[in-house]
């Protein structure tokens, strides 16, 4: 997915940069940047490859060189970022949070244009890159903003690094999220609010889906009021988020523990204990564990010492093994045990095949299986959160396929709980991970959990709705 932190004060801002695009460090692995501007020196960039490091140990030795009193910074599951650009509207960096699917149609537009492109990464468009040329086009910075919204299929969120001040601009359905936070010495726009509370900043308001703010070290201005609609991504809640994080007000583990609860009571399985999944399965847990009258207990937890990221390698095999390296057992707590365990949700099964086979080698009696979100039977259009390159690669899609003869037959009907198709789905999924039970959260209870209305909360991989930016934009805007 990735994340990106801005700041802007009356005093130099790097410790602050440095410090709050780390706190993003979750959302990403491939690559990190942070630029900073200075009237005197210009703009100051470096970025760093993180497949083989974290971010703190690649920066560290850099902060020396970055000066100035603003700065934005990114962790990248794309392309490397930031993008600086000398144009019409003057000198600027950009950052993105994106996914853009028709990258290729539009470059091809751009190139009959006589645009070039300079920063291709492996043979690949920069979508950053993209995005700045979009920007370009534009008379001002909110007219190219608006002409990005216009043009991409997926969402693209961004911060852009002016001489005057940060632009921060949220994807036009608002998928992804920013948010604008404040402390005596200025302004920071961020992806996640854990990012602030160390720094001493407040939070003043997420930015609108839409809409389009200038941060000056004394100053908010809305450049852009928000768009009448909003779809934000409620895989946010389930997995991305850090639990101290908030999007639209709502904390993310209060939503986790709100799911777990709601699924606990509505269970009647017999079990001796549940434990959760780290990170993101452990607030479900503690829910569930209310919510069913049972105790939560730690019997697997995570090998933070060297690893403390979510995510995990591109690369199958590597991947399949840093997902048994960093989670460990404890045998004393499975050994003779009915465990129930909680995870954030199914794409492949492969880790949790894995888990499986260890709980009952490490003795337990029964393993059961609560997933915080319904099955992912449709890939994700809009954001990227994990590395699937095909539907396919879906557990549940594969299954479909062996049910129905092509993967993608009769996807409503089993996306909808409680039908035969969705039973039938769910106990194979439960069959070939050789659970003892298996069971999803319904997608109305997740709703609930979050607490905005269904029509504000894009559930696409859960039940195939939502649309795309541009097609908003063009309902929000029929004259252009």
């Amino acid at each position: 997915m990735g994340g990106f932190f801005g700041a802007i004060s009356r005093k130099p801002c790097i410790i602050d940069l440095f410090y709050g695009t780390d706190y993003n460090s979750h959302l990403g692995t491939k690559r990190a940047g942070m630029v900073t501007f200075d009237p005197e020196k210009g703009f100051n960039r470096t970025i760093h490859s993180l497949e083989r490091d974290y971010f703190r140990s690649k920066f560290e030795d850099d902060l020396d060189k970055f000066v100035g009193n603003q700065g934005i910074g990114v962790i990248s599951d794309t392309d490397p970022q930031p993008i600086i650009v000398n144009s019409h509207l003057g000198r600027y960096a950009v950052v993105t949070v994106a996914k853009i699917n028709n990258i290729r149609d539009i470059a091809a537009e751009l190139l009959e244009k006589k645009m070039h492109f300079s920063e291709l990464s492996a043979n690949n468009i920069n979508q950053t890159e993209l995005v700045a040329l979009l920007i370009n086009m534009g008379k001002t910075f909110v007219d190219g903003i608006n002409l990005v919204y216009k043009k991409i299929k997926g969402s693209c969120s961004m911060l852009i690094l002016t001489e005057e001040g940060i632009i921060a601009a949220r994807d036009y359905l608002g998928r992804t999220p920013i948010v604008i936070g404040r402390k005596e010495d200025g302004y920071a726009a961020a992806s996640e609010t854990s990012a602030f509370p160390n720094l001493d900043y407040e939070r003043v308001c997420d930015v609108g889906p839409g809409e389009i703010v200038r941060l000056t070290a004394d100053s908010m201005e809305v450049l852009q009021a928000a768009a009448r609609r909003e779809q934000i991504c409620s895989f946010l809640w389930v997995y991305y988020g850090f639990p101290a994080s908030d999007y639209d007000g709502i904390n993310v583990e209060a939503v986790r523990e709100a799911g777990g609860r709601a699924m606990g009571q509505e269970d009647d399985t017999e079990a001796d204990c549940v434990c959760g999944i780290p990170d993101s399965g452990v607030g479900h847990a503690l829910g569930y564990a209310e919510g069913h009258g049972i105790p939560y207990q730690r019997a697997v937890l995570k090998y933070t010492p060297t690893w403390p990221r979510s995510f995990t390698p591109g690369n199958q095999s590597r991947r399949d093994l840093v997902a048994k390296m960093k989670l460990i057992p404890n045998r004393a707590i499975l050994d003779g045990k009915r465990v129930v365990f909680c995870d954030d949700s199914i794409v492949r099964g492969t880790q949790l095949r894995d888990n499986v086979h260890t709980f009952f080698e490490c003795g337990a009696k029964e393993v059961h299986a609560r997933i915080s979100c319904p099955p992912l039977v449709y890939g994700c259009p809009f954001v990227g959160f994990t590395s699937s390159k095909s539907d396919l690669e879906l557990i549940t899609r594969q299954i479909i396929r062996d049910f129905e003869g092509r993967d993608d037959a009769k996807l409503e009907t089993y996306a909808t709980t409680g039908t035969p198709e969705y039973n039938r789905m769910v106990a194979e999924i439960a069959r070939r991970l050789d659970l003892t039970s298996l069971q999803f959260s319904k997608i109305e209870n997740l709703v609930k959990s979050i607490g905005l209305p269904k029509c504000r909360v894009c559930t696409h991989c859960f039940d195939g709705t939502g649309c795309h930016p541009d097609e908003a934009y063009r309902e929000d805007h029929p004259e252009e």
